[in-house]
């Protein structure tokens, strides 16, 4: 069995479904222990009564954000908190967002190297990717959202780089979209990853609803 952790995104397209309660209450029940979501798509009310609903059932939730401004990165430290998140996932990193979420009870998860865009790109060398998530794990962050499917360079190697360089948590996030990537994650073996629009554009079972596909990728990694 895969030894990485699945985050079950309920995005498509960097964006929240609008239909999310609904699609996380019918699908609940499968194994899965970590759920999430974006900042972008949803009320803040829809929002908190989400993450009630994921936490009710005992799972472990996580807010995604891709924000790059300062500004924006505090707002969705503080959106987190409010909403009551187990994880913040992305943001740039910012002295002033690190120093505010340290108080919370909340892990941090933040983006390594030049992100930018939407959807996000990754950009910079494998070194000066690595070595600007060497200089946030010495200030203390939790844990790493690195975009290695998403990097305009070659993903798998920076990925096999970078689990090898870091020593805290790494959450590989965007574009894990098949079969064959999913083998790759089984090979890297990082702490976590996220699938969300592969669930949603039903890459595993064209014909099933977000639950099958969800199930699809469940019972493919629980033989592995």
């Amino acid at each position: 069995m895969i030894n990485s952790k699945i985050v079950v995104m309920l995005t498509n397209n960097d964006k929240t479904v609008k239909d999310a309660i609904g699609v996380f209450d019918s699908s609940k029940d499968l194994p899965v222990q970590f759920w999430g979501f974006k900042n972008i798509g949803l009320p803040v009310e829809q929002m908190k009564q989400l993450v009630k609903n994921m936490k009710d059932a005992e799972k472990t939730t996580f807010l995604e954000v891709v924000s790059y401004t300062e500004d924006e990165c505090m707002k969705a430290a503080k959106l987190a908190v409010e909403c009551n998140f187990d994880y913040l996932m992305g943001t740039l990193f910012y002295d002033s967002v690190f120093s505010f979420l340290k108080d919370q009870p909340i892990k941090y998860s933040p983006f390594c190297g030049k992100v930018s865009g939407s959807p996000s790109i990754l950009e910079g060398t494998i070194d000066e990717i690595i070595n600007d998530a060497k200089n946030m794990q010495k200030k203390g962050v939790d844990a790493f959202d690195i975009l290695a499917y998403r990097y305009v360079g070659d993903p798998e190697e920076l990925a096999e780089k970078f689990i090898q360089a870091i020593d805290i948590p790494i959450i590989i996030a965007g574009s894990i979209n098949g079969y064959e990537r999913l083998d790759k994650i089984n090979e890297l073996n990082p702490w976590g990853f996220t699938m969300g629009t592969a669930l949603f554009k039903k890459n595993f079972d064209k014909d099933g609803t977000f639950k099958d596909n969800l199930r699809k990728v469940i019972d493919y990694l629980n033989k592995k």
